[in-house]
């Protein structure tokens, strides 16, 4: 059974966006731990559970009920889909990619191709949820991906990416799809986005 979701409308230079839901609901500092660590009571909506139990537990069993939520979204949204895109991850170190799995296992759901080769990373951006200051991402994120046009023209895309905390790295992404990728549309669909957008 999917998840239950709560879809958020996202702005930006995409053609239409979505994000799932949030991602925590609360998280309440609760002390410090042995080292100094400061500890957070966080709770965390059922679809940021199980992006959680994803990214930082490595739990592939949380895929099926990720993508049977965001593929009955995508069918509900009735946008018209090629292929999809997923972000390049920025943390490269890990073994599977959290939102490279998700959209090849949405894509298979959906029966739209995944768009391999389509866009890569050019350059280390570092992990920018820790860099808080729009303009600043937005510097970090200049150059930092290319297309490969040949694959996105006249396609109409579904970007797909886990976390939406500003949208600086979609923003750049949809408009290196549509300026020098030539895509006819992008559709942004992040599964869950912070509270506070920073």
């Amino acid at each position: 059974m999917p998840a239950k979701i709560n879809p958020r409308k996202l702005r930006g230079p995409w053609t239409d966006g979505y994000a799932l839901d949030v991602h925590t609901t609360s998280s309440t500092m609760i002390g410090h731990n042995a080292y100094g660590h400061a500890v957070f009571d966080t709770v965390r909506s059922p679809l940021g559970e199980l992006l959680y139990r994803l990214k930082n537990r490595g739990d592939q069993a949380a895929i099926p009920e990720i993508v049977a939520a965001a593929g009955e979204f995508v069918k509900r949204w009735a946008i018209p889909v090629d292929a999809i895109v997923p972000v390049p991850p920025s943390n490269t170190a890990r073994k599977h990619q959290p939102v490279i799995g998700v959209a090849r296992a949405l894509g298979d759901y959906l029966r739209v191709p995944l768009c391999e080769g389509c866009l890569a990373k050019m350059k280390s951006t570092g992990r920018l949820k820790d860099v808080f200051d729009y303009a600043k991402r937005a510097e970090i994120l200049k150059d930092a991906f290319s297309v490969d046009a040949t694959k996105t023209k006249g396609k109409r895309l579904l970007l797909i990416d886990d976390l939406y905390r500003s949208g600086a790295t979609a923003g750049a992404i949809a408009q290196l799809l549509t300026i020098t990728g030539g895509a006819r549309a992008v559709y942004l669909l992040t599964l869950t986005q912070t509270r506070k957008l920073a």
